[in-house]
């Protein structure tokens, strides 16, 4: 079996997205002892990489769901958060656009949705006003519903954030550890892990598409988890002047419809789709999801075709068979289940840790330790809108390695490289490093910055070339 922890853990979060480290972090605050257990590399190297980054109000979840509560709250909580961090926001709003009969009828109901949910800024526009507005929409838009509270922000930077500030706070971070099993006792739980057993008091699974796997090891069925893959085509920082807001479709039950959004980086988002899959590993895009894509991109906005495309990407989101989110604390096992995290689980996460500690409160969970402060890490500025290093004088004056290009195509240095590589969560492999910086993210997509990139991080990892690119050196 293997070594068991000597002293045990008050919590052991199994996943580290962007909801696991939320929940870590808010925990450690509360003076509990956490370790987070994933078997990624890295942290958000899930289900929170892929998505469309953007920061939701909630006005088109059901009223009344948990969602719609803890996005709402969740919108307040980030924003704030996002301030104090340095993490780069947009504030584009959306722009919710009917394209036929049917999708016009289905406005007011959707501002009334948004309304019973507490969102009371969305406005219904007319043909001539959307036209106004987005001056290269395709032709036949009808009407419009603008809902100013919906904007753009910096995904990895969030994630990254909360396992920085959780780790500051005590969290005993372990990547590249899978759960292979629980056994619950009377007062808490071993989880197995290769070659060793985790003890903590409490578990919370916030394990993304593993979740329900993580679940059937206590002997639950609270959900099951269905991997809905999403593409998105990522187009060059030259479409950027075509739109000015988040083109939103009208939503189905099954998926928000494809959507065209800026970016904090200067780009532009066409996607995603929406389809479910067996396999809980393919994030592989495909020539018709691609075709897809250009094809509601060239009836939503013909130009944005006509750019050049810099990537394609597929993420994997965790749908379930309810609308809602899934979360239940099962105080018997010293369980909570966090399953059923939608596309909105980024906006929600600090609500979502929320959630999980007033369900442990209200259970009588406690803990020893001293309540810990936020104190929000202060984030490298990768938004367009802000001072990069390479245009910060002072910066570069106290340290010319970030007055030193790496990746010209996103303007990013040899110190903001370096320091992804020795950050309290640092960069161990060139997907770390490209959340982290934006290098070789841009138009050439590393084919220029790339060799120099893998020799810095090797260099700073101590890790083989070869194993940092697959191909033997």
């Amino acid at each position: 079996m293997g070594p068991v922890d000597r002293d045990g853990f008050d919590v052991a979060v199994v996943g580290a997205g962007v909801v696991g480290c939320a929940i870590a972090r808010r925990l450690a605050a509360d003076g509990a002892s956490v370790v987070v257990l994933e078997r990624a590399g890295d942290v958000g190297d899930g289900t929170s990489k892929a998505n469309t980054a953007i920061l939701h109000t909630g006005f088109d979840a059901v009223p009344g769901s948990l969602e719609s509560a803890l996005v709402t709250r969740g919108h307040d909580l980030l924003s704030e958060y996002a301030a104090a961090a340095g993490i780069a926001v947009e504030r584009t709003g959306a722009l919710l656009v009917a394209w036929d009969e049917e999708q016009e009828a289905a406005l007011p109901g959707l501002l009334a949705k948004a309304e019973a949910n507490g969102y009371r800024d969305g406005t219904l526009v007319d043909a001539a006003e959307v036209r106004a507005r987005e001056p290269n929409l395709g032709k036949g838009a009808r009407s419009g519903l603008l809902v100013p509270g919906e904007w753009a922000i910096d995904p990895w930077s969030v994630t990254l954030a909360f396992a920085t500030e959780a780790v500051a706070a005590g969290v005993d971070l372990r990547l590249g550890v899978p759960v292979v099993g629980v056994t619950a006792g009377d007062v808490g739980l071993e989880i197995r892990v290769p070659g060793q057993v985790v003890r903590a008091r409490w578990l919370v699974n916030a394990a993304g598409l593993g979740a329900d796997t993580v679940d059937r090891m206590l002997d639950r069925a609270d959900f099951t988890v269905t991997p809905r893959r999403g593409q998105l085509l990522v187009f060059d920082k030259g479409a950027r002047r075509l739109l000015s807001h988040i083109l939103l479709p009208v939503p189905t039950e099954q998926s928000k419809g494809v959507l065209v959004s800026p970016t904090i980086w200067g780009n532009v988002l066409l996607g995603p789709t929406a389809e479910d899959l067996d396999d809980r590993t393919d994030t592989a895009t495909t020539a018709d999801g691609v075709a897809g894509l250009l094809a509601a991109g060239r009836r939503i906005m013909p130009a944005l075709v006509d750019e050049e495309v810099t990537a394609a990407y597929a993420g994997l989101r965790a749908a379930t068979e309810y609308r809602d989110y899934q979360i239940r604390c099962h105080a018997d096992l010293h369980y909570v289940s966090v399953g059923g995290i939608r596309s909105t689980g980024l906006t929600a996460s600090p609500a979502i840790a929320d959630h999980v500690a007033a369900l442990l409160e209200g259970v009588g969970a406690r803990w020893a330790g001293p309540a810990v402060a936020s104190r929000p890490p202060s984030m490298p500025p990768l938004g367009e809108s802000q001072v990069r290093p390479m245009r910060d004088a002072a910066r570069i004056a106290d340290d010319p390695a970030y007055g030193t290009a790496l990746c010209h195509c996103e303007q990013v240095s040899r110190g903001e490289v370096r320091d992804a590589c020795r950050g309290a969560v640092p960069a161990t492999d060139l997907g770390g490093v490209r959340r982290r910086t934006r290098a070789m993210n841009g138009r050439c997509q590393g084919f220029y910055c790339g060799a120099e990139v893998v020799a810095l991080v090797a260099a700073e990892t101590g890790t083989d070339p070869g194993a940092l690119t697959g191909v033997p050196s």
